[in-house]
């Protein structure tokens, strides 16, 4: 017997849309017809009357209010996915009430907790006589649970290893959500590419990506399929980044003993008024037809790594942040010293900027291959 997974991409419904009826009956019916239906909760849930407690960080703050509950409840979500880069941007406090709000209406989390230890296990679902275990993780940046601290998973290849052996032992099913990647880019880096695979060779029934806030391709390794970004679902933001309003829901078919099978459903938020509906016909066309050009290029180590040049040079000013002083005449930087004028360049904001570009993997690769380039011109 098989059973259908349904998962969406980055959600997240800013105040005052989360009053708004924002999604379509196709939609809904989508969800309403699987068996379990999962979205990435990409900002936590806060009382805005009683929340100060914005973290330092880079970026914005994202966050939503209860509300956003019953648009979840709308599409039958039952597992929220809550590791990604926003979910501690108001604090431990806003992770609380997230996890609060989500355990009152019986949505199970996967991803973030009080502490490492609860934000590493993964969320655990029994559909129709079968076990599904979610296992979730992000990217290294502001939102990661420590020893002592709540907040997300964080995307260490030994322990997120560990994490799906041991899912494994005991689920028929082991579904990977990974929430990283680089911003408006439609492809992985080829690092991405290595660690989907390796995660596919060791466990793994289906390897799901998101954070990049736009649509891109997919691939079958080892029997497993993997998709690297499903963009926005629904994200009631205006910007004017090309790909923002368009999403990828993809519909799994489990059965033991089998590879997953899967079908992409595109969907597409209004520009005016953020409503959330399905791409039919043409429109539909054309986005499988664009999923599958970036599907070829990942297949093709050489295409993928010269797309991957081709994006780092786009971030080519990034370099910048890093001081001036380096080169200069050594004299300078001691005289810059003794002067205290060091204290203007490493003000907080500025050593967040730099913590956020070595810390972050998706961020890293773009610096590093960036002086890796210069270094050979």
């Amino acid at each position: 017997m098989a059973i259908n997974v349904t998962i969406g991409g980055d959600f997240c419904i800013i105040p005052p849309h989360t009053s708004d009826n924002l999604i379509t009956d196709e939609v809904e019916a989508l969800f309403r017809s699987s068996d379990l239906n999962i979205v990435n909760l990409e900002c936590p849930v806060i009382d805005f009357n009683n929340n100060n407690s914005k973290i330092l960080k880079t970026g914005p703050h994202l966050a939503t209010d209860i509300n956003i509950i019953s648009h979840l409840k709308k599409l039958n979500v039952k597992v929220v996915t809550l590791a990604n880069n926003h979910i501690l941007d108001f604090g431990e406090k806003g992770l609380a009430t997230t996890l609060n709000s989500c355990r009152k209406e019986n949505i199970k989390t996967a991803g973030a907790g009080e502490d490492l230890t609860e934000a590493s296990k993964p969320a655990v679902m029994q559909v129709n006589g079968y076990k599904i275990a979610i296992v979730n993780f992000c990217e290294n940046e502001w939102s990661i649970a420590t020893s002592n601290r709540g907040g997300a998973n964080p995307l260490d290849i030994i322990n997120n290893l560990k994490q799906i052996k041991r899912a494994r032992e005991s689920a028929d099913f082991v579904l990977v959500i990974n929430h990283g990647g680089h911003e408006i880019y439609n492809l992985p880096s080829p690092r991405m590419v290595k660690e989907n695979r390796f995660f596919a060779e060791n466990g793994a029934d289906a390897v799901i990506g998101h954070h990049p806030h736009c649509i891109s391709g997919y691939e079958v390794h080892n029997n497993v399929p993997i998709f690297y970004s499903l963009g926005n679902m629904l994200f009631t933001k205006n910007t004017p980044y090309p790909g923002w309003n368009k999403g990828l829901v993809v519909q799994l078919k489990l059965e033991k003993n089998k590879p997953a099978e899967f079908e992409l459903h595109p969907v597409i938020q209004s520009n005016n008024n953020f409503h959330l509906s399905l791409q039919q016909g043409e429109d539909k066309n054309k986005i499988i037809g664009e999923i599958e050009n970036y599907s070829q290029i990942i297949s093709d180590e050489n295409k993928l790594l010269n797309q991957w040049n081709l994006f780092v040079e786009s971030k080519s000013q990034t370099i910048n942040m890093f001081s001036p002083l380096a080169v200069l005449p050594w004299k300078f930087p001691k005289v810059f010293n003794l002067l205290g004028f060091n204290r203007f360049l490493l003000k907080k904001r500025n050593l967040a900027i730099i913590l956020n570009q070595i810390r972050c993997e998706a961020h890293r690769d773009t610096i590093t291959t960036l002086i890796q380039n210069k270094l050979k011109s």
